[in-house]
């Protein structure tokens, strides 16, 4: 499987990462089955949260994997932290407790990457400062990022953090385009010339941000997945007729078409199923062309001025 280096970090990660928020709903050997299938196609990058599962996600993949020293190395840890039942949370004290909290569920001394979840409105950036401080001096954390921040939202924390943010993870995905939408409809009457994030993909660009791709088969805000769905026909039908060309299924073709962007954007694939996580895997590789992205961003209802 391809690597990609992450921002402006040493981490090697695999193109396509494992988001672990369902295996809390899995028993130890058939997490361990999910595990191994992501494993043996090349993905080294795990991404989890404190509240997957209200924790027993992170457990459950540390008993399955058996976690110790010669596995923890040979793999990437993310999780995140701020989301709280009823309000979001980004004080010094539950970012520590978070990450304290998800060291011992994942059996391991430090945190590759830790990601602030959803932007807290009352966050006091001086405060989440002193958090990664002690942190990274701690060892307990090597690298820091955020999930669904705006620019603005990224450089008010930039004006105290003194580590860098090295991953915004955002949904994007055939149908969900709005950070590529407010690009291309610019300087038109079109409703989705709407800039709504701040122009959050080349912001990432210009500073070396990776965007991790969240809910890549998601239409609406969590409404289901569009591959194989009876209300999408002419964008399932393109996707299969590109993928005959490369052999690739319609799955892996919805992955191939965020790999194809020059940003570099890591999908988060969700599957808990090895056959679909190796299905999905064969797109890593997969470059299709200029003509082929514009078609499938077409088939999805998207208009080009």
């Amino acid at each position: 499987m391809k690597k990609i280096k992450l921002g402006t970090s040493d981490l090697q990660a695999s193109n396509i990462a494992l988001g672990c928020m369902r295996m809390n709903e899995l028993e130890k050997e058939d997490a361990r089955k999910v595990i191994d299938q992501a494993l043996e196609v090349g993905i080294n990058f795990f991404d989890h949260a404190d509240i997957y599962g209200g924790g027993k996600s992170e457990e459950i993949f540390a008993e399955a994997i058996g976690m110790k020293p010669s596995v923890r190395e040979n793999v990437i840890l993310q999780t995140k932290a701020g989301i709280r039942e009823g309000y979001y949370d980004f004080s010094k004290e539950h970012i520590l407790q978070s990450v304290d909290g998800s060291l011992k569920r994942l059996k391991t001394d430090y945190i590759d990457l830790f990601l602030l979840h959803r932007p807290d409105a009352l966050v006091e950036p001086e405060d989440v400062a002193e958090a990664f401080q002690t942190l990274k001096k701690s060892g307990k954390v090597r690298y820091f990022g955020v999930s669904n921040h705006t620019p603005y939202q990224i450089e008010l924390l930039k004006k105290y953090v003194g580590e860098e943010i090295i991953v915004n993870q955002l949904q994007f995905g055939i149908m969900h385009t709005n950070m590529i939408d407010a690009g291309i409809q610019m300087n038109t009457k079109f409703e989705n010339a709407v800039d709504r994030d701040g122009h959050v993909l080349d912001y990432c660009r210009l500073h070396h941000i990776t965007i991790q791709a969240w809910s890549p088969f998601q239409y609406g805000f969590f409404e289901g997945v569009f591959v194989d769905n009876d209300k999408f026909p002419k964008l399932n039908q393109t996707l299969a007729s590109i993928g005959e060309k490369y052999g690739l299924s319609k799955t892996a073709m919805a992955i191939a078409w965020i790999l194809r962007h020059p940003a570099n954007i890591q999908p988060i694939i969700g599957s808990m199923n090895p056959k679909r996580i190796k299905d999905v895997a064969t797109a890593s590789e997969v470059t299709i062309t200029r003509e082929e992205w514009y078609e499938i961003y077409r088939a999805a209802g998207n208009v080009l001025p």
